[in-house]
């Protein structure tokens, strides 16, 4: 009988030791799924993956409002000629030797606009951002007519119109021309500016040659 009762005893320990281990791992099994370290580790991860994402859309949306804004800062050429025409009191159709470049002068964005009209040469720089005067120049063209007198075997007329039949288009009004004199010869030397755009040129006095000739778009 006695034997009978221990062996009762034992076997409700062990009964017990197995129920407490199934406990204890079914706590570390619903841990693994949902215990407070495991949302956590979710709540962090989404709210990471979150800023994330709303950093990259600020940071697309902040170029796109930059490129906007840039673009927006320049009137272009066309509309610093009118402005520069416009401070001038000359009509397009009356300006020749048209010439537009960009330049930077402290810190500001300028178009630098140059033309020819009624014997005047201007020079204006206008202000790209809101196409305001920045500076003007004005200044008479002087032509002496040199090459007329001196004795060459080419005239002032006929280089003119070897350098002119070199730009379709261009005319008289869109040349400057002078004769040079340099290492025992003569020589042409000029410009023509015509559609924005300036050709540098040397002629031969003598043979009537073009020996130099180069251009330059703005």
């Amino acid at each position: 009988m006695r034997k009978l009762t221990v062996a009762a005893i034992i076997a409700v320990m062990a009964a017990g030791v197995f129920t407490g281990c199934g406990n204890a791992a079914g706590v570390q099994g619903d841990g693994t799924g949902n215990s407070p370290a495991g949302q956590t580790s979710g709540q962090t991860s989404g709210q990471a993956s979150g800023q994330a994402s709303g950093q990259t859309e600020n940071t697309g949306n902040s170029a796109a409002q930059g490129t906007q804004n840039n673009g927006g800062q320049d009137i272009g050429e066309d509309a610093a000629l009118q402005a520069a025409l416009k401070a001038a009191g000359v009509s397009e159709a009356d300006a020749s030797r048209v010439l537009i470049s960009m330049d930077r002068d402290d810190g500001m964005t300028l178009y630098e606009v140059r033309f020819d009209a009624g014997g005047t040469e201007y020079d204006y720089e206008i202000q790209a951002s809101d196409g305001q005067v920045v500076s003007s120049d004005l200044e008479k063209i002087r032509d002496d007519g040199r090459g007329g007198n001196a004795s060459t075997a080419v005239s002032r007329e006929q280089a003119m119109e070897t350098a002119l039949a070199k730009v379709p288009g261009a005319a008289e009004k869109d040349i400057r021309i002078e004769l040079d004199y340099d290492d025992g010869r003569y020589r042409y030397e000029g410009d023509i500016i015509y559609d924005r755009v300036e050709y540098d040129f040397e002629i031969d006095a003598d043979s009537g040659e073009i020996v130099e000739w180069s251009e330059e778009r703005n």
